[in-house]
């Protein structure tokens, strides 16, 4: 028969203790210095050490070189006490879940004033010290008080509390606590070389964690890996199924989905959880751990180095890039649905069912607790801001960007959006004459490239077949495809970066940035090209790219292109307000029809040349700074859907954050 591990692997000296310092060092220098106490309480939770070093203090005490913080290992009392030796009669270990009645403790008190047989000290190890009853905590109330200079009691309990206070006063206190992952993962990979077995770095994360911080546990838990292991070692596939975990890549995916708004990708991971065996309550648990990660990963970006988030490198890779997508309010709400939802799951008789309500709430930001009202009013405002400012560091290259763009777009100050300088007298006569271009822009050559975006134009078809990948695997290869696109643009990188996969249509990969001047940046013929190359490399066939404006929390989506001044509301209604502004410009214009019916209207002469104290275009420097000014400008759009002053107000606030970080 084999030995359990451990029991196999039991600490012999305190040295080999793992993860207990706090208790081990003090109790080696009060070795060291000859200062013994006659009674010790130890408690902690279980598996975490308290019985091991009880016999390893009673192996100190009874060697012949004792008591030292060293036992020797080879005299007769340190061979009889090692981890796998006979025991000796001098050291009685009872079990007072069994033996801790008032008779128990009145033999063992009787048992007590017997000198040693062949040692130095008697000890007496009561293991669950709780379950001893109130009688037979009495009737060894006095010689634990005034025991003989040979005898030593050592208490072991997982609930101190329940000790009678009396006999704890009596005793020299030691805390056990849980072992951290670092030093748990340090005595698993030791015990797994001693084994000779192969084992995925994977896998011991998984073991970490089903063990729960008790190394009795958690070697038990690699002692069935092993056990059932071929010839290639333990690998992470059979782990995931054995000990029922949920795999990390549907974690990635469902993070991803949420993060971008995906309702497909979200709802086909639940169902192939469901149908792979997973439990939905262990899912929803392991999500609420991800979320976790997330939250500290955005609020310490150096989490990871600080071992506050524990992962390989290539999972903390991931979902730091997650961590950026994904603003603190968002995280911090679907952690708090999860931690909801996890509560109404327990009993609960369809656990997908309510699954897939978590996920719903998920998606809709709106969708809170109607008893958290005033919570969620602000959570919702915190999410609109992140949606048009990234605090994390979205906004800082709009400047540049826009700058970098004005000589490709110079006919994009005729945008009504364009704040106009109001302090010029000439600005009316300059906006008229802007309008009208725009009203008919068939003549003027420069309309020509207003109405599309060159990166919506249709490239070569892929030879990926329509629905053959999914936005589901594109996000998977995410890292991967920003590798390859930082090799060839890092401006391009940097924009990815923030950005989001929102779906696959057929050959076409739709790009979303909750930043609409990046995402107009994006959709520039040279950024969309970086990307379908990045594409082909990575994931093979040939595609096409189009980059949205549009947040990740489910919200619409629009084409990063400028919209078109015509349909506006407000268009049609500038040119009479203008006229009236200025009579006595327009009124010679139309003198000269005279008194009759009036000429056609084209024989109207063209508006008046300006005067020669009109300044003069702006130059390169002005436009550049007019487009920096259109970028951080809300488009019409938004503004018309602004009816509500307290709204207006966190635009105005938004506007304010993207500014100050455009100055730094």
């Amino acid at each position: 028969m084999a030995l359990a591990l451990y029991r196999k692997y039991r600490p012999a000296t305190f040295a080999e203790v793992v993860g207990q310092e706090h208790v081990t060092v003090p109790l080696r220098t009060a070795l060291a210095a000859k200062r013994v106490n006659h009674a010790y309480l130890f408690s902690g939770p279980r598996g975490c050490g308290k019985t091991s070093s009880a016999r390893i203090l009673a192996r100190s005490l009874n060697c012949e070189q004792g008591p030292t913080d060293e036992p020797c290992g080879t005299c007769d009392s340190c061979v009889a006490l090692a981890p796998n030796g006979p025991g000796s009669v001098d050291v009685v270990e009872l079990d007072a879940a069994s033996h801790g009645g008032v008779d128990d403790a009145r033999e063992l008190r009787d048992r007590a004033f017997y000198a040693p047989a062949q040692s130095t000290y008697r000890v007496f190890i009561i293991d669950e010290a709780h379950m001893v009853t109130t009688q037979g905590f009495n009737a060894l109330l006095k010689i634990v008080e005034e025991p003989p200079e040979h005898l030593v009691f050592i208490f072991a309990t997982t609930e101190p509390d329940k000790v009678l206070a009396t006999i704890r006063s009596r005793t020299h206190h030691y805390p056990f606590r849980l072992i951290p992952p670092g030093a748990m993962r340090e005595l698993l990979e030791r015990n797994c070389a001693a084994e000779g077995v192969t084992v995925e770095p994977a896998v011991f994360p998984l073991v970490i964690r089903a063990g729960g911080g008790s190394a009795r546990d958690t070697q038990s838990v690699l002692d069935q890996l092993l056990a059932g292991a071929g010839p290639e070692g333990v690998v992470y596939e059979r782990a995931v199924s054995l000990l029922g975990v949920t795999d990390v890549a549907l974690i990635d995916d469902m993070v991803d989905a949420l993060a971008a708004g995906d309702a497909a990708t979200v709802y086909g991971t639940v169902d192939t959880l469901v149908e792979a065996g997973h439990d939905p309550r262990r899912f929803a648990s392991d999500l609420l751990d991800r979320l976790r990660d997330l939250v500290l990963l955005r609020a310490v970006p150096e989490a990871g180095d600080r071992g506050l988030v524990t992962a390989p490198a290539d999972e903390l890779e991931r979902m730091v890039a997650q961590a950026e997508r994904i603003g603190p309010g968002t995280l911090s709400r679907f952690a708090e649905i999860v931690h909801n939802g996890l509560t109404e799951m327990r009993g609960a008789t369809a656990p997908r069912l309510l699954l897939e309500l978590l996920c719903a709430r998920m998606l809709l930001p709106g969708a809170v607790p109607t008893d958290a009202a005033a919570d969620s009013a602000v959570l919702q405002r915190l999410e609109r801001i992140e949606r048009r400012v990234t605090v994390s560091g979205e906004q800082p290259p709009a400047a540049p960007v826009a700058a970098a763009a004005a000589p490709a777009q110079p006919e994009r100050p005729k945008q009504p959006a364009t704040p106009e300088p109001p302090t010029l007298p000439e600005a009316p006569p300059a906006a008229r004459r802007a309008q009208e271009r725009t009203v008919a822009p068939a003549p003027q050559p420069k309309a020509e490239p207003e109405p599309a975006p060159v990166a919506e134009e249709p490239p070569a078809a892929a030879s990926t077949a329509p629905g053959a990948i999914d936005a589901a695997a594109v996000r998977r290869v995410w890292p991967e495809l920003l590798t390859f696109v930082r090799k060839k643009s890092r401006s391009t990188e940097a924009m990815l970066s923030q950005a989001g996969v929102q779906s696959v249509e057929g050959d076409t990969v739709v790009i979303a940035h909750s930043a609409e001047p990046l995402a107009r940046r994006l959709a520039e013929q040279r950024n969309t090209d970086v990307v379908a190359e990045a594409l082909t490399a990575v994931i093979g066939g040939s595609w096409r790219v189009r980059c949205v404006h549009g947040g990740g929390g489910g919200g619409s989506a629009r084409p990063a292109s400028r919209p078109s001044p015509q349909p506006s509301g407000p268009a049609p209604s500038r040119p009479p307000a203008r006229s009236s502004e200025s009579p006595q410009r327009s009124a010679p214009a139309r003198r000269p029809s005279g008194s009759s019916s009036g000429p056609a209207a084209d024989d109207v002469p063209p508006p008046p040349e300006p005067p020669p104290d009109e300044p003069p275009p702006p130059d390169d420097e002005d436009e550049e700074a007019m487009l920096a000014e259109a970028a951080r400008a809300p488009s019409d759009g938004e503004r018309a859907q602004r009816r509500d002053p307290e709204e207006a107000a966190i635009d105005l606030l938004a506007e304010h954050l993207g500014a100050r970080k455009i100055e730094r």
